[in-house]
This record gives C-alpha cells, structure tokens and sequence, in this order.
C-alpha cells in the first residue's frame, strides 16, 4: 500500500531555507566521487568527469579549480573484488592527483538512490586506503535520498515513489529484488546490519533524524562528531533544503577534525559543495560541440539497456509520440556465440542506415535473461552490455550520431568510455529538473557530440520523449 505524501510529512517541522551561496561559503574539500555508474552526474552542471582513474586524468579533474570531480568507476556491473580493487586503486591515484595539485580532497561513494550496489564493502576500501595513508575514518555517512527522483528518507525508513503517487517503503518496491543487489530491509540501519552480515549492528548506526536536522543544529554537529571508526551516520531527507541543512553540519564537523567517507544518492554532492540547481538544458545547449566529429547523420543514436519498468514505459511512450525506428538487440541471440556475430552486423548495419534518415534507437529484447546467482547474473549483464558497446562502437565508425543517449546505468558507463571512446568530460547540466545529465565529451572519437547519461529508473513516462523532442530540436 502506498503512503502519501501529506501522511507522511504530517506534523513535521519547518526549517529556515539555505542558500547554496551559504554552503559554499561554509568550505567544503574538493570531492572525488568514485560513481559507481555515471548517473550521479545528473545533479549537478559544469563539473569534470573522467571515466579511467589514472593519476594524470584525476589531476586534470583536479587541476580545473572544480569543486568535485567525477570518476566513473562502473563498478555495480563488476563483482565483489573487482569493485574494491577499482576502488582501492582509484583512492590511492587521487590521493597522488591531490598531492600534485595542493588540493584537499574527501571521498564520495556515490551509488544507487534505491539502495542497489556493492555497501558496504565500497566505503570499507576507501576507509582502508585512507588508513593506509594516515587519514584517520571517523564516519560514513549514508544519504541515499534524491528527492526530484522520488527517493526520500524519513525516521531512517528509506522510500521510493512520487509525491502524484505516493511511496512505498524501498524494501517493497522492485528495486529490492534486483538479482545482484537485493535487500529486504527499508529502515536503513537494519539495511546496515543486512548488507554487512551484522557486521555493522543496526543499534550502533548513528541517526539524524528530520526533526534535529530542522531544529537544532548543535544536535547535528553532535551527532556526527561522536562517530568512530567509520561508524554508519543515516540521515533524513525529503527535500534539497534538508540536504544543505546537513553540508552546513558536515562543514562544521570537519573544520572540528573530524573525517567522512560519503556513500549518497545524486544530489548530495550538489549540495554539499554549495551548487544552485541549474535549470534543464534547452535546446541551443545540446549543439554539438565545436570542433565535434563531421557527420552526414540527420539524427542520434538512443542506446536502451535498462530493462525496469519504468524504462519500457518510456520507450512505449516514446513510440507513441515520435516516428523513431527502433531496432532490437536480441539478448538470446547475442549470448549465443553461433549467432552473436552475424546478429550483430544486422543491428549495426540497419543503425547506420537509419541515422542517414533520423533518430535511431536501439534497444535489448524485453525477455529478461537472469543467471543461476548474483555473479552469473552480473557475467550476462556484463556478455549483453559487451554487445550493446560494439554496436555503438562500430556505428560511431561508420556514421557519427549528431547526439547519443544511454538509457541505464551499467549501459551508460560502458556506451561512453568503451562504446564512444570518452576519457574526459565536462558534464554540462540536466535535461529535466535535477535528473538526466548531458556531458561534453573532451577528448576521444566522440569529441564535442552531446551524450546523455539517462538512468533506467528516473523520471516520469514521457520524460525520455521529452529529452529526444529536445535534441531533435537543437539540430533544426
């Protein structure tokens, strides 16, 4: 059963609004947000992105004066230890890019706004790596929350819905039956307590709760100064205000001594380092770039990869109100090797052909194929992304798209650094309210063509319609 919104926030206490202006003012260390697939971006405008960690790509992040800087790590498609060796490497390189830059850097875990990921093994390699280095973890703190996406967190109770529709607690919405990352718990503490094995006791998770963070700053600043030993910190949340209420807390407790790791949702970082929310791009934004690839192609090339719900209302949605081909990646096909090849060629001949005439979208079978466990799930997953790479990579080759969108996760971190080719990106702004993140690609084969990084499970059913009327726009 659903809760509204006005059930929910009845009785809640009010809180005096912040001012990005005054959380920037408040300090903030520059970031490095180790984003486990590249839709965090989507919060936030005018920041770098690299999608390799080497010492030199961090320190051209760091080297711009950036407030954070964005590393693409695709690590929720990777198992256990490739995660944490990606992690451990990454924390390490960016600790070096800090040394070279004079920079004061913390570290971002940022991952699924529904919970799904590798936790709390992630934050426990940053931890270890810092220890490493002599920097002592005192907490992590978990702000899941991304309120424009429907994700919001009250008395530690994680939930997901839309204030239109109401909200379920996360443990009963879909998300939690991912085959890789399922939970059963909503409460985040009892969340810890699952994920760790009860390693992390839920009793010894620090909680803020909505009625301190609004009433009673010293009580915050309290709170997160009395964690030890990278002790979980779960924090309340249904709007952007809250989460500035806390980056003005966390500034506090750090000019104290105290260090954080933070394991967060999207926005999150938007608001610790004091950035407005930027209006969605319009159409003369999404332009290629100068000096973007020559092309003859009329149109764009829209990847589908996710395959929740909400992503197969969107691309129905779509084709109800555009005339946009859609070709089918067939998943069976593509995982057998017998036919692999020759499927292959067929899906990128017909895109090529297509992109002379407009707009083509391609997109994975809608028969979900799930493997006998979590890691045989992941090695499919990882087999059809593979697949949904050389179809973009070969397209780019033969007919560059005048833009490209990536629909999902996993798929938009693979389209742009091994499908496009992207080391090195300036993530420009949203293409709807606070969600759906258009990058600049700097450097690589796709240099200057508009990429939209497009998660599977945000926005309403006519939102990706919405952003494809805006592209086909910028090109009139």
């Amino acid at each position: 059963m659903r809760i509204s919104w006005e059930d929910l926030t009845a009785g809640r206490p009010g809180a005096p609004a912040v001012r990005a202006e005054d959380v920037a003012g408040a300090g903030c260390p520059a970031l490095i947000v180790l984003d486990d697939d590249p839709t965090g971006t989507q919060s936030v405008s005018e920041l770098p992105v690299v999608t390799t960690w080497q010492v030199e790509d961090l320190e051209w992040g760091l080297s711009t004066g950036a407030a954070a800087v964005y590393v693409m790590t695709n690590s929720r498609s990777l198992g256990p230890a490739d995660a944490e060796r990606v992690n451990r490497e990454a924390v390490r390189n960016g600790l070096e890019a800090a040394r070279r830059t004079c920079r004061r850097v913390a570290f971002v875990s940022r991952s699924d706004s529904t919970l799904r990921g590798h936790y709390p093994l992630e934050p426990d390699a940053i931890a270890a790596v810092l220890a490493q280095h002599g920097r002592r973890v005192d907490g992590v703190v978990l702000v899941p929350a991304f309120p424009e996406a429907g994700r919001i967190t009250l008395d530690a109770v994680h939930y997901a819905g839309s204030v239109a529709d109401g909200f379920v607690p996360v443990g009963d919405s879909e998300f939690a039956s991912d085959a890789t990352f399922g939970y059963r718990s909503s409460d985040l503490a009892d969340w810890v307590q699952e994920k760790s094995g009860g390693r992390l006791a839920a009793d010894e998770v620090i909680r803020i709760g909505l009625g301190a963070l609004r009433t009673d700053p010293e009580a915050v600043v309290a709170a997160l100064a009395g964690a030890r030993d990278a002790q979980p910190i779960v924090v309340d949340c249904l709007e952007e205000n809250d989460l500035r209420l806390l980056a003005l807390g966390l500034a506090r407790a750090e000019a104290l001594g105290h260090n954080f790791i933070y394991r967060v949702g999207p926005p999150f970082v938007r608001a610790r380092i004091g950035q407005p929310p930027r209006v969605p791009l319009g159409p003369d934004a999404c332009r290629p770039a100068p000096g973007a690839a020559a092309s003859d192609a009329a149109g764009g090339l829209v990847v589908v990869g996710s395959h929740v719900g909400l992503t197969r209302r969107q691309v129905g949605a779509l084709a109800g109100r555009d005339e946009i081909a859609q070709l089918v990646l067939d998943v069976p096909r593509t995982l057998d090797e017998s036919t692999r090849a020759a499927h292959l060629d067929e899906v990128v001949a017909a895109a090529v052909a297509q992109l002379g005439r407009g707009t083509a979208l391609v997109r994975c079978s809608e028969t979900l194929v799930t493997g006998a466990d979590a890691d045989d799930s992941l090695r499919i997953a990882r087999a059809v992304s593979d697949a949904v790479v050389e179809v973009v990579r070969r397209t780019l080759g033969a007919r560059a798209p005048r833009f490209v969108v990536a629909k999902g996760g996993i798929t938009s971190s693979d389209v742009a650094s091994r499908g496009l080719g992207i080391r090195r990106a300036i993530a420009r702004g949203p293409m709807l309210p606070g969600i759906i993140s258009l990058w600049e690609p700097v450097d690589g084969p796709a240099r200057g063509i508009p990429y939209v990084v497009f998660p599977g499970n945000v926005g309403d059913e006519g939102s990706l319609a919405d952003v494809i009327d805006t592209l086909q726009e910028s090109l009139r």
